[in-house]
């Protein structure tokens, strides 16, 4: 059997090499940019973007320290940024080390929005969140704090407190679309 691979081999090589001077690779080369193409499309609903990280210390473009103080309970002592472009992610720190309030702004196809409100608040866990009018999504209290999600077309607001009351992260929620007017 062994014998019979061996002989068999040039020739499949040799066909092969044959197959490839054919003009079949050019249709292949030309349907191939719709394949490659359609890739991030179905790739995409597969799941959220990775959580923003922090990255530099900055003002948060949309939304006030002073606005955050006095919605979540605490003094901001800093606040770092996300390099998410246009709106970065904002982090309140209530001191060097502990963030106390978190605002991602994600844009991008209806169907990543709303992953990434299924991811911070999932329909099996947190009661539903509708404010502001037309977002919809999920609150939850969790050990360490509290969670209000919501997405409307490809638009997310996730926002995150180290407070147990969502009704807090709820209203940051609230500024935060009218501010950016989505």
């Amino acid at each position: 059997m062994n014998r019979v691979l061996r002989t068999a081999l040039p020739s499949l090589l040799a066909l092969g090499a044959l197959a490839a001077c054919t003009a079949e690779p050019a249709t292949v080369a030309t349907t191939a940019p719709p394949t490659s193409a359609a890739a991030p499309t179905t790739a995409a609903p597969a799941g959220p973007p990775p959580e923003p990280q922090p990255t530099a210390d900055g003002q948060c473009p949309y939304l006030e320290s002073s606005y955050v103080a006095e919605a979540n309970g605490q003094l901001v002592r800093k606040v770092r940024l996300s390099a998410d472009k246009p709106d970065p992610a904002c982090f309140f720190y209530a001191n060097a080390t502990d963030v106390q309030l978190t605002v991602w702004v994600f844009h991008g196809t209806p169907e990543t929005a709303k992953a990434v409100v299924d991811r911070a608040a999932p329909v099996d866990k947190s009661s539903p969140a509708s404010a502001p009018d037309g977002w919809k999504g999920g609150s939850l209290v969790l050990p360490e704090g509290a969670v209000y999600a919501v997405a409307k077309g490809g638009d997310a607001v996730v926002v995150t407190s180290n407070q147990k009351q969502s009704i807090k992260a709820k209203r940051v929620a609230e500024t935060v679309v009218a501010n950016l007017g989505l």
